[in-house]
Formats: structure tokens, C-alpha cells, sequence
């Protein structure tokens, strides 16, 4: 059995949104009440987007008529999974019970050293 540290990536829709700040508020907010305080372990962030052109990083975020989606990562640690499958169908099954209705897709699966794990 090993741990690992899954990254989902998560497409959050806000309404009534005057800007790219206040859709990235709105996401990580509402988000955070959905897997607190059962989930608090689950970090949540703001994703990035690479510009096709220059290639530079930026906040993934795009609000259109006061309506945003914001592409936020979920961050979880899984411990005692089988394989890398085993720990995404973990994380999925857990995030996914309390984001109903909200895409979800693995970024990264990767193990975890001995230092990751002491900060358990």
C-alpha cells in the first residue's frame, strides 16, 4: 500500500460576478462550504492556464456577462491505496459525493516522499 497526493481539476460556475477577482472569491468560497468541515483536509486553489501564444501562465478564470467559471484545483492526500487508479477513484469518489454536479478531472498522481507524509 503506498500514499499519494491527488490534484483534481474542478469547472465552478458563479453568477453575478463583476470580475475575474470576485469569480475566483466566489469558487474557492463556495467550494470550501461544500467540503467543510467533513473535508478540510481537501486544499483548494485557483488553476492555471498557458497562454498558446506566449506561453506564460495565467489564473484560469473567464467571466462573461457577469458570469464566471473559474477552473480551481483540489488537492487531497490519499494513504493506503493500491495503485495510482485505486487513489484516483478515491479522491474522485470523495470529492465528487460533496461536489455534486461539478466536472472533475485527475491533473496529477504522484506518491508521496517521507517528508510529505509527516505533514500529514
Amino acid at each position: 500500500m503506498s500514499d499519494y497526493k491527488v490534484v483534481l481539476e474542478a469547472a465552478w460556475v458563479v453568477k453575478d460576478v463583476e470580475s475575474v477577482d470576485d469569480a475566483m472569491s466566489v469558487a474557492i468560497s463556495e467550494a470550501g462550504k461544500r467540503l467543510n468541515p467533513k473535508m478540510d483536509y481537501v486544499e483548494v486553489s485557483v488553476g492555471s492556464t498557458f497562454c498558446p501564444f506566449c506561453g506564460e501562465p495565467f489564473d484560469s478564470v473567464f467571466v462573461v456577462a457577469n458570469t464566471g467559471i473559474v477552473g480551481l484545483l483540489l488537492e487531497m492526500k490519499v494513504f493506503n491505496a493500491e495503485s495510482k487508479e485505486h487513489a484516483e477513484r478515491i479522491s474522485k469518489k470523495e470529492i465528487g459525493k460533496a461536489l455534486k454536479d461539478v466536472p472533475l478531472k485527475v491533473l496529477e498522481i504522484s506518491e508521496l516522499g517521507s517528508e510529505e507524509k509527516k505533514s500529514h
